[in-house]
């Protein structure tokens, strides 16, 4: 669980709330018809600009703002460097006991092409195919969430303007002209909650998540391809250590000067 979102989610909400009751009521921000102009709008625009099994698998990549599970660098080339040591005292096929205790799939599939003899090209190609697969799926995601952001603050001016329309319309009583205005300034104001505190910033997120897991992919494949080429272990980790950021690579230097070894959960 992201707690990270969770808190962001709560706290918005809790100071958007907290500033209205500080100077009015809360009714004062509810209106079913805003809502509606605001919500079933952008849902609508969505489907249009996208196919219907894009829109309702959005469903999926929602949980990821919330849930999302992924090994650190640091970890997957401890892993990796095993490995490679493995093969190189008991050989290339040694690794096949292996395969059966990695959890992630993409690491078990890169394993086993290695331990099947697979030459280091089609290993490659067939693993770049499998990151650039799932590089699209995760765009369909947060491209979706992005759309929406743009879609609800426009809609959001959509029903401020039916509104304004409908108070010009009858100016006949001046004293409701205040509230009618109010009432169609509510819209835009769902409009861009909507779009600045869910919408956005959970695209942003995914796009985060993407680019996490294609790194972890990515470091996988080279090491897999390391492995089979039987290149040195150290040569193969200082290499795959160019992906990670150099406050991680201090840390790990760190944690070798201390004697302490990495976790490798995926691969025992």
């Amino acid at each position: 669980m992201d707690i990270a979102t969770i808190l962001g989610i709560i706290s918005g909400i809790a100071l958007v709330i907290g500033s209205i009751m500080m100077n009015s009521g809360l009714d004062l921000f509810i209106s079913i018809p805003s809502l509606m102009i605001v919500a079933g709008g952008t849902l609508a625009a969505t489907f249009i600009a996208y196919p219907i099994n894009e829109v309702f698998g959005v469903f999926g990549h929602f949980m990821r703002v919330f849930v999302f599970k992924v090994q650190k660098p640091i970890d997957v080339i401890g892993d990796l460097v095993k490995l490679s040591k493995i093969a190189q005292k008991e050989g290339i096929l040694s690794l096949d006991k292996k395969v059966n205790e990695v959890k992630d799939p993409f690491f078990k599939k890169a394993l086993q092409l290695t331990v099947d003899g697979m030459d280091t090209y089609d290993i490659t190609s067939i693993l770049k195919k499998e990151i650039t697969t799932l590089q699209k799926k995760h765009k369909n995601g947060w491209e979706i969430f992005s759309t929406m952001g743009s879609y609800s603050p426009a809609f959001g001016m959509v029903g401020t303007l039916i509104g304004l329309i409908q108070m010009l319309a009858d100016l006949s009583d001046s004293a409701s002209i205040g509230p009618k205005m109010a009432v169609a300034l509510i819209t835009t104001f769902y409009g861009s909650l909507f779009a600045n505190l869910f919408f956005l910033p959970m695209s942003a997120k995914l796009q985060r998540r993407s680019e996490e897991e294609t790194l972890i992919m990515k470091l996988l494949s080279e090491g897999v391809v390391s492995i089979r080429s039987a290149e040195n272990p150290r040569i193969m980790e200082d290499r795959l250590m160019v992906y990670v950021s150099e406050p991680k690579k201090e840390s790990k230097n760190k944690g070798q000067s201390k004697g302490k070894k990495l976790n490798a959960p995926e691969a025992k």
